[in-house]
This record gives C-alpha cells, sequence and structure tokens, in this order.
C-alpha cells in the first residue's frame, strides 16, 4: 500500500512555529533545525521527548530517529546510566565558585584514552573547543593562516571561509584558506602558494569517507615539516569511529584535538585536548567560560565513556551500520534507484547520496524526507546511529520503513507531475562543505 497521504497531523507543530518566529529568528537555535532543512507543514518542528532512538513530537506522531539531536546522542535518549550519573551529581549542585573535582577526573579519563591528549580543557559546544584550538595554535606559532578541511563550526575563522559569511570581516575571511580532504596534491598547492605560513591545519580526520592509506600520516609529516599545529576535529567522529579517536584508530597522533557531540551523550559539553608543551600555552591565552566546568555534563561524560567501554558502543555501531549501509543499497538496487540514490561512506556512518535526480533536486530531496517522516523515520542525508538502534526490532522497522519510502518515491516519480506531492515547503541548503 503506497503511503503518501501523510496522514499524520502537524496542526500543534504548525501552531506553534507561527509562534516562536515572531520572537526566535528560523523558530529554532540551530540552521540545520529549521524549516530550510525539514519541509514545513509534514515535520515536526517540535519534540516533545525521546526514548532511545526514538522520538516523540508534540502532535504525538512517533519516529525512529536518526538525526540524533544532530549526533550528540551516542547511547540513545534518557540512557539510565548517564541519568543517573547526572541525578547524583544535581544533589551536590551545578556550578560554583570554584572548581569543582570532577573536572580533574574527566580530564584524567580522556588523557588514558586519547594517545596524544596530555592535557585538557572543557568547553560547551564543538564551535567553542575549535575557536579555543585556533587562539592556541597561533599563539603557539605566532602565525596567523589557517587551512582548513570539513565543516568547524560558526565563529568568524571558519564560517567566513563558507557561504554563509555576512556578519565576518574580509580581514578574517581571508586567513583561512580550504584544501580537499584526502587530496595530498591541493594541499600541497595551497602550502607553496602561500609560502608554508600557516599557524594550524584543521582537519576532520574521518567523516562521510575514511581518509586514505597514509593520508593522515602524509599531512602529519607536512605540518612537521612547516611547523603547522595539526588539529583533528573529532566534534563528530569522536568516540564513534573509536573511544580513543581517529589516533587511535588511523595510528596517527595530532596536535591538539576537539572533541564534543558524543562524548556527554546529549549534555552539552566540549573537549580540548593536545600535547602539553602546546595546551601549557592556556596559561596565558584567554579562554575562559563561566559554565565550562558545569558539573551535570562532566557527570554525564564519565558515565557515558564508561558505557562506550563497557560496551563496545564504536564496534557495536560499525557493525549496525554496515547492515543497514548493505541491506539499504540491496534495496535501492531491487526498486530500480541506483541511478537516483545510494548509501556510501564509512560503517560507522552511511550516508545517503543523491546523485541524479529526475526532478530538481531540492524537490527530490524535499519529497523523500517527507516519506521518510509519512513512514515513521525521521532522518536526514545519513543513518545516525546510536547504541539504541542495535535492537533487532529497530532494524526491522528502519528496513521495513525505507521500503516503503521508496514504494512512495516510485509512485510519485512516475506520476504525470511529482512536484504535486510536495505537501510543505521545499527545502533549502544551508551551505556545501562537505
Amino acid at each position: 500500500m503506497i503511503n503518501i497521504k501523510n496522514t499524520n497531523s502537524f496542526s500543534k507543530s504548525n501552531k506553534l512555529y507561527k509562534r516562536a518566529l515572531k520572537s526566535i529568528p528560523l523558530a529554532t537555535q540551530t540552521f540545520s533545525k529549521s524549516s530550510l532543512q525539514w519541509p514545513l507543514g509534514v515535520s515536526p518542528m517540535f519534540i516533545k521527548k525521546g526514548k532511545g532512538c526514538k522520538i516523540y513530537d508534540i502532535d504525538n506522531n512517533k519516529y525512529i530517529d536518526y538525526l540524533l539531536a544532530l549526533m550528540p546522542i551516542i547511547l540513545g535518549y534518557g540512557d539510565p546510566d548517564v541519568n543517573n550519573a547526572v541525578k547524583r551529581q544535581m544533589r551536590d549542585g551545578v556550578v560554583f565558585s570554584m572548581s569543582h573535582p570532577i573536572e580533574i577526573k574527566l580530564a584524567e579519563q580522556l588523557i588514558k584514552i586519547i594517545p596524544y591528549a596530555e592535557m585538557v580543557r572543557f568547553g560547551k559546544n564543538g564551535s567553542d573547543a575549535l575557536s579555543a584550538a585556533i587562539r592556541l595554535a597561533r599563539a603557539y606559532t605566532k602565525k596567523d593562516n589557517i587551512l582548513v578541511s570539513g565543516y568547524h563550526g560558526w565563529h568568524d575563522w571558519y564560517i567566513g571561509s563558507t557561504t554563509r559569511d555576512l556578519g565576518v570581516p574580509k580581514v578574517v575571511k581571508n586567513l583561512t584558506k580550504k584544501f580537499i580532504f584526502n587530496d595530498l596534491d591541493s594541499l600541497k598547492k595551497i602550502l607553496k602558494k602561500h609560502n608554508y605560513n600557516f599557524a594550524a591545519l584543521v582537519i576532520e580526520p574521518d567523516g562521510f569517507v575514511s581518509p586514505n592509506a597514509n593520508y593522515l600520516q602524509e599531512v602529519r609529516d607536512l605540518c612537521d615539516k612547516y611547523g603547522i599545529v595539526l588539529i583533528f576535529d573529532e566534534i563528530v567522529c569522536g568516540f564513534r569511529t573509536n573511544l580513543g579517536g581517529a589516533a587511535k584508530e588511523y595510528g596517527v597522533s595530532a596536535d591538539l584535538g576537539c572533541f564534543g557531540k558524543a562524548l556527554a551523550n546529549g549534555y552539552p559539553l566540549s573537549a580540548i585536548v593536545g600535547r602539553r608543551e602546546i595546551m601549557d600555552n592556556m596559561n596565558h591565552v584567554f579562554v575562559s567560560g563561566t559554565f565550562s566546568g558545569e558539573t551535570l555534563s562532566l557527570a554525564a561524560a564519565l558515565a557515558t565513556l564508561e558505557k562506550l567501554k563497557k560496551e563496545n558502543v564504536p564496534n557495536k555501531l560499525k557493525l549496525l551500520g554496515k547492515r543497514l549501509y548493505k541491506k539499504s543499497n540491496n534495496i535501492i538496487n531491487n526498486k530500480g534507484f541506483s541511478n537516483i540514490i545510494k548509501f556510501e561512506g564509512n560503517d560507522w556512518w552511511p550516508r545517503l547520496l543523491v546523485k541524479d535526480t529526475p526532478i530538481e533536486n531540492n524537490a527530490f530531496i524535499t519529497l523523500l524526507r517527507q516519506q521518510l517522516i509519512a513512514n515513521g523515520l525521521f532522518m536526514g542525508s545519513s543513518y545516525n546511529l546510536c547504541l539504541a538502534h542495535t535492537q533487532k526490532d529497530i532494524f526491522n522497522l528502519t528496513i521495513n520503513s525505507f521500503t516503503q519510502t521508496l514504494d512512495d518515491m516510485h509512485y510519485i516519480l512516475n506520476s504525470d507531475d511529482p512536484i504535486k506531492f510536495i505537501k510543505g515547503s521545499i527545502i533549502k541548503p544551508v551551505f556545501k562543505v562537505r
């Protein structure tokens, strides 16, 4: 049976969205959670609660969630071990007039599991951590220019290099240069063009695709040769590709690393780790925040790391991702969509690539997301995975819903006017970075 009627009600969500627009730009705090990315009218704009790998919107629609709040959730929503750790800490307080011993405990844990971590500082989100790392690298090297590959947050030093650069001074934009991941020649060319004058090279060491053999080591060698601080941005891949991060997975250490998202299973926390020689400069470089030592997130992180290790979560996510990757592509091939979409990338993060669409690209993606939601999957361009997804029934439900979605899309695309099936607004990309 074709499910193209989108019988879910979003009346409460739509009403609250209109209300939110009056007081909140875009009606949300995050570009990726806005109506730019989700078809307004047939998508939940507001979530009421989450449990395990499921979310419930304010209209009481239920979904298997493959967005995971943009990937902070690695164990599942409302994980009891994490919640209990937070509750225990809450009895003593959240922030204090001086530091709390739990800061040391978590720092020591990170030093134990991340090969190049000799010292640690905490922040609240990935952008904070990366901006602090950039300032630290500039102070250490006495140079200004930055090399980047991938996405690195919203602060001026990086976002000025994207098309979302409004408000960033031109002089700041000019300090950041881009290179292509897995393309050593592109890196060498830009290094030579700017006379090798860079303070830091910032790279997502693992992501939609794995690094080529020896690529990270070759990047490491170039940084050593020209006195450039190598920064691993592991905000996304940290604790997913390996408990010890990319350095443990690929045998190549950075000078500084930034971790966040999955570190505390949804609690706001990030960390800058790195070599003592560089981190010692934090004694003079001003990086400071009232809530950087907030204890609930630190307690959550300790509980999260313990469970990640005990349950061998990174390996479980890779095994699940491989199954979803293979099964979903088989369905795509069997339904005649192999020229339009396919899953690719890492086992721990299977990415849905949209290739040659029979209708305008954004219209196709809108229809696809619309039908995924109608069939109970809250999903963007990838399977974002958590421990709660490893349940057998979740896998089966996911495959059944994905199959139904492709049946819907086949019916829609073979109609005389596919566009008429779009029930909400057509999505618009924020910007392309990978």
